[in-house]
């Protein structure tokens, strides 16, 4: 049958025809040449070698490679040091369909926001290579069940990453839904039996998860290859993220001078903080509001900044509805049918206006003009933070002001193509 023949695609795996070595050069002459070298990665699955299952779709063949030697310096930025391995160098304990390219980069980019956090229990789940949900907790269990009904249906299908020994106690929860892959430090007694139970589920080990911190400022080649073959080489991109580095909301317009009034708060300027560093792993052009250690709503790969802000909040109204059902009804609310329980939770919903009602605010480039940050403001904001440097910079901080809400400048873009 047609469809099985379809479905089937998503089984095989692709011969691959890629070399084992690979090698990269920057030079101006041969005097001055530096070379990194790269090794192709296998897994042993069932006494077999295998590379990556395919790329990003089952018909395009892929390799993933690992620099094992060599090092770049241009002017003052040097590359990570070979042997400093994470996604390109997993310890694959449960291959299930063992890992296809997006796999990888989406358990890379959990790796590139959960690098910041250290201290508390941090879950990342990512799908299509940008976060669905971010949450701290006090414990590994509170922060995944959060992460999760953040968005728990695109969390459907996703790779999570999670900063400490996955216990037993979140690897049940992660057990009740559906997951592509799971990535930890290392896991308790018990826990990967209990994860043998979903034989298609990934579950990789990488231990410098435990060291995500030395990684902070680290800097890697990024490149974008176009469609002649050409490429562009650029640094990875590094946020700032401590209090000093950010600017006070003012600016002026045609001789006078505009501020914001109020300063964030001790909370106000964590989830501030916390949300700038998501920024980093999230496709531009993007706003997102957090409250409380969470994401609430994510607007990712929009072409202007009142849509894509307003994407952010209709998903956190959507999301905030499915999780009221969830939790109150066991239900999804795509298929809630009692109207009395459909009432209540437009209400609930509606009273903190989709868990955005005292949130802050992110977005990863100025607002060229006010109304894309009215549209968080509107529904209860408390706080932005953003790049600043609009010529038009003047009507947010106005905006700020007539809602009371705290502002703060980056003076740094966040954009991620």
């Amino acid at each position: 049958m047609a469809d099985k023949k379809i479905s089937s695609i998503y089984s095989r795996i692709i011969k691959d025809e890629f070399p084992e070595n690979m090698e990269l050069s920057f030079y101006n002459n041969e005097e001055d040449r530096q070379t990194l070298l790269y090794k192709k990665a296998y897994w042993t699955i069932d006494g077999e070698k295998k590379g990556l299952r395919y790329g990003e779709n089952p018909d395009q063949e892929a390799a993933l490679y690992k620099l094992e030697n060599g090092n770049l310096t241009l002017g003052q930025v040097s590359t990570i040091q070979p042997g400093r391995y994470l996604a390109s160098d997993i310890e694959l304990i449960q291959s299930g369909k063992h890992p296809g390219k997006t796999n990888i980069t989406d358990i890379d980019n959990s790796l590139n926001i959960l690098r910041y956090f250290s201290d508390d229990p941090v879950v990342v789940i990512v799908k299509h290579n940008n976060p669905c949900g971010v949450a701290k907790g006090k414990t590994l269990a509170e922060a995944y069940t959060k992460a999760l009904m953040a968005d728990r249906i695109a969390a459907f299908g996703g790779a999570i990453a999670v900063n400490k020994i996955l216990d037993r106690e979140t690897a049940e929860l992660i057990l009740e839904s559906y997951s592509e892959v799971v990535a930890a430090p290392d896991f308790e007694d018990g826990v990967v039996e209990l994860f043998s139970k979903k034989k298609n589920l990934r579950v990789m080990k990488i231990r410098n998860i435990e060291r995500l911190n030395d990684f902070i400022g680290a800097q890697f080649l990024d490149f974008k290859s176009l469609i002649d073959g050409g490429l562009i080489a650029q640094w990875s991109y590094v946020p700032k993220f401590s209090r000093d580095d950010m600017l006070p909301a003012e600016t002026s317009y045609k001789g006078i001078n505009y501020r914001v009034n109020r300063a964030p708060t001790e909370k106000e300027w964590e989830d501030m903080i916390f949300g700038w560093l998501i920024e980093s792993g999230i496709t531009s052009n993007s706003v997102i509001y957090v409250k409380d250690g969470v994401t609430v709503g994510i607007g990712t790969g929009e072409q202007d900044r009142v849509g894509v802000a307003e994407i952010a909040r209709d998903k956190a109204y959507r999301k905030y509805s499915d999780r009221l059902s969830w939790e109150r009804f066991q239900t999804p609310l795509s298929l809630l049918e009692d109207k009395e329980a459909l009432i209540e939770i437009k209400d609930a919903c509606a009273a903190v206006s989709g868990g955005i009602k005292g949130s802050v605010m992110i977005s990863d480039a100025f607002f060229p003009f006010r109304d894309g940050i009215d549209i968080g403001l509107s529904e209860g904001v408390s706080a932005v933070i953003q790049p600043g440097g609009s010529l038009r910079d003047f009507e947010s901080v106005n905006a700020c002001n007539e809602y009371n809400a705290a502002m703060v400048f980056t003076g740094q873009r966040s954009f991620k193509h």
